[in-house]
């Protein structure tokens, strides 16, 4: 088969993007919209339905097709609605983006201090709510004989230096053990791990006046800071037909700060 650049188009194809209606300028808006260009019809996920309405919106006022539904991912029941209402909304579910997680929001306490609340609220919407949106949509996927789940981790992962990272390193394991049980379906599932994103949310953390930012500018071998839709060329590899023969695998969109053999 001879490669061409249509391989990377999305036509025909439904995508969930899970917090993609959170803050303002946000990873999941940029994902939401780059798969909407690509070709897909776009669900639209959020525990915002005013916010999700809004990107929603965008994506129709662009010429794309586009739908907003609420969901806690943390909730079972709330990811079968998300996953039925796609399904009733454009027939099925091809692209899961499980892209909602808990980062400002989260403790970061050291681990001997930590609640246990906290720690359990962290795992309950990182990883079990991966899980949780996975298991809403693999009936669908397969029916339709395969699909992707891009899972977003992040570079705090690797190593792990406290709540967030450990949750996000523990969806690494998910992601590898998804790949591995669903391959067999023409399911794969990747995740992408981004640097320091000038997302609105990524500010709030890291302000341009951060510390942080002079360590970064030492230890990338390029920008040190990337906008939310420099991340969705990897997206669109991973979900579109391009990406058929990746699973298994953690994608560092991150200047150069992660490099690992």
């Amino acid at each position: 088969m001879t490669f061409t650049l249509d391989q990377f188009r999305l036509n025909g194809k439904v995508a969930v993007v899970t917090g993609a209606g959170g803050r303002g300028n946000s990873i999941g808006r940029a994902y939401a919209l780059g798969l909407a260009e690509a070709g897909a019809s776009v669900v639209v996920a959020d525990l915002n339905l005013e916010g999700a309405e809004a990107v929603a919106a965008e994506i129709a006022g662009l010429g794309g097709k586009a739908l907003a539904v609420q969901v806690d991912v943390a909730d079972e029941a709330s990811t079968l609605a998300m996953g039925k209402a796609a399904c009733e909304a454009f027939g099925g579910v091809d692209v899961l983006v499980n892209n909602a997680a808990l980062m400002v929001d989260i403790s970061y306490d050291n681990c001997e201090t930590v609640s246990l609340d906290a720690w359990n609220r962290a795992f309950s919407v990182n990883v079990n709510g991966a899980l949780l949106c996975a298991r809403a949509v693999i009936p669908s996927m397969r029916e339709r004989g395969g699909g992707r789940i891009v899972n977003q981790t992040s570079g705090g992962a690797f190593p792990a230096s406290g709540l967030y990272g450990i949750s996000k390193l523990a969806l690494v394991g998910l992601t590898t053990t998804l790949a591995k049980q669903l391959g067999k379906d023409g399911i794969t599932c990747n995740a992408i791990a981004p640097g320091n994103v000038t997302s609105d949310a990524g500010k709030l953390l890291v302000p341009d006046d951060s510390p942080f930012i002079r360590f970064l500018e030492m230890a990338c071998a390029i920008n040190p800071r990337g906008a939310p839709d420099e991340l969705v060329g990897t997206l669109l590899l991973l979900c579109s037909p391009a990406g058929q023969w990746i699973t298994g695998q953690t994608m560092h969109v991150d200047g150069g700060w992660v490099m690992r053999p």
